[in-house]
């Protein structure tokens, strides 16, 4: 089935009246998601994953997948009229979006926001039908050493990429490695870490270690802090339209930022908060008065909110063709996959093609409603703003609990539940990132299988794991992304020492 063919054939899939509601239900909760600070699409994604246990696995692909690129709308609203970002990628367009709406152009950067958000999703669609078809032929050609080489260089790039100390990003992969590990080895059926418990044979489920992560400890931070309170920009329907000069210096902008969201989506880190601050930088760069962004250039709300939803689509390509997920938000679909007895991987696309094809039209769907969502509508989603922040956190906890409660009516999952939140809080203080030990957890377990897999079909050699080309190169560049950067720094240094006249005192 070629793309023009899958594409109709996703249409016929994501139109039915289930899958078409679910989609709506699905961005409405993650503009929401993204105009309440703080709270973001992994935690709702995590939350309102129980209840999709009824639905159809394409049902609940396309609900879940709606929260995640509905939340890039959202979290511009209350970024450009609160100076709140809604999220984390929205922590840029708070530069110039907010200061917009102190010159009286709120409208319009709510409008060129909207219009950029929707043309760089629909073109990452386009992208991810295209790129992830294509990957997941060439996927087929993966054997374990690929796998295994694929998901350490991953968690390597993940390191890297993901802010902070690299040290304590490593210590958040070996947290969530060993996390992995509690159950019952994958070939052998041997017991770890359970200390005779019978329910830790099973391991620790993913939802509740999201959900205490994000949504637990959110509540805690919440609870400490309280919500930050600011005057609230009022826009009129009739403001909602920019000028043709504000139309012309946007279209390039959103232009770039589709391209630069998409590709940056495609490696393993918090891909859209990367790909808009690349996005805001490339735009200061290429303008003929950088000295003015961070004063209301529309360049500056244009570019960075087309990266951060096309960003989102470039997530997706991984995770559909490969069965690997580079981010939390992707590691949930994968847990829903699996959840509901969908094999993730390369032959997703065959053997699934109403999976595939149905989220990848339904993502065209979602990205027009959310167009028609977030214009006529930014003073109801501004007005959750005004809701009493215990009101938030007690619903935010309630939701919480059943659902960790639902998965398999184990108290365990509670434990965990509330284990991960005391953690996750402790991160919060702390400035750690919890995203690499949730794709540690993930990807464990498929490290740890593919490894033993290639070890008995090379009778217990490991120089099968870089004596094949394809692994071998994605081990060069996990070892160039970790080592690159300390390497050229230390070059620098030397070259500095060794300059003519340095070190030099002139009289």
């Amino acid at each position: 089935m070629g793309p023009l063919e899958g594409l109709v054939y996703g249409f016929g899939v994501a139109l039915t009246p289930a899958n078409l509601f679910a989609c709506f239900v699905g961005v409405l909760i993650g503009t929401i998601v993204g105009v309440l600070p703080g709270i973001g699409p992994v935690g709702a994604m995590a939350l309102l994953l129980p209840s999709t246990f009824a639905l159809s696995p394409t049902t609940a692909l396309i609900m879940l997948a709606g929260i995640y690129y509905g939340a890039m709308y959202g979290g511009s609203t209350t970024s450009i009229l609160v100076n709140v970002p809604g999220e984390a990628a929205s922590v840029v367009t708070t530069l110039d979006g907010y200061q917009m709406a102190r010159k009286g152009r709120a409208g319009a950067a709510l409008a060129v926001s909207a219009v950029g958000s929707f043309v760089a999703g629909s073109l990452g669609v386009v992208g991810l039908m295209l790129f992830a078809a294509w990957l997941a032929d060439a996927a087929l050609q993966f054997g374990p050493p690929e796998y295994f080489a694929l998901s350490v260089t991953g968690l390597a790039v993940l390191s890297r990429l993901s802010g902070g100390s690299v040290l304590v990003a490593f210590a958040m992969v070996g947290l969530g490695l060993a996390i992995g590990t509690v159950g019952m080895e994958p070939i052998s059926g041997y017991r770890r870490f359970t200390f005779g418990s019978t329910q830790l044979s099973q391991g620790l489920e993913l939802v509740p270690i999201i959900m205490g992560l994000y949504g637990v400890a959110e509540v805690l931070v919440l609870a400490e802090e309280g919500l930050r309170r600011s005057e609230i920009v009022k826009v009129r329907m009739r403001e909602l339209f920019p000028t043709r000069e504000e139309w012309r210096r946007s279209s390039w902008p959103i232009a770039r930022g589709s391209v630069v969201g998409f590709l940056t989506g495609l490696v393993p880190g918090p891909t859209t908060v990367l790909a808009t601050f690349i996005s805001y930088t490339v735009e200061r760069r290429l303008s003929k008065t950088p000295e003015r962004f961070g004063t209301g250039e529309i360049e500056g709300v244009a570019g960075p909110e087309a990266a951060n939803n096309g960003a989102t689509a470039g997530a997706m390509v991984p995770l559909l063709s490969l069965g690997i997920p580079f981010s939390p938000a992707t590691a949930i679909l994968l847990g829903a996959l699996v959840i509901h007895g969908i094999q993730p991987g390369p032959m997703l696309i065959t053997n699934q093609p109403a999976v595939f094809w149905g989220v990848v039209a339904s993502m065209y769907i979602g990205n027009v409603l959310l167009l028609i969502l977030n214009l006529p509508l930014v003073g109801v989603f501004v007005s959750i703003l005004r809701l009493p922040q215990h009101v938030l956190s007690t619903f935010v906890l309630l939701l919480c609990l059943v659902g960790a409660f639902s998965l398999s009516n184990s108290f365990l999952d509670l434990w965990v539940l509330v284990g991960m939140g005391l953690l996750g809080y402790l991160f919060r203080k702390l400035a750690i990132d919890p995203a690499p030990l949730i794709v540690a957890v993930v990807l464990g377990p498929v490290m740890e299988k593919t490894l033993r897999q290639t070890l008995f079909m090379a009778h217990g050699d490991w120089r099968l794991l870089v004596f094949r080309p394809l692994s071998l190169a994605l081990f060069a560049i996990g070892a160039l992304v970790l080592l690159g950067p300390p390497i050229a720094a230390a070059l620098r240094r030397r070259a500095a020492v060794s300059a003519p006249g340095a070190g030099t005192v002139s009289p």
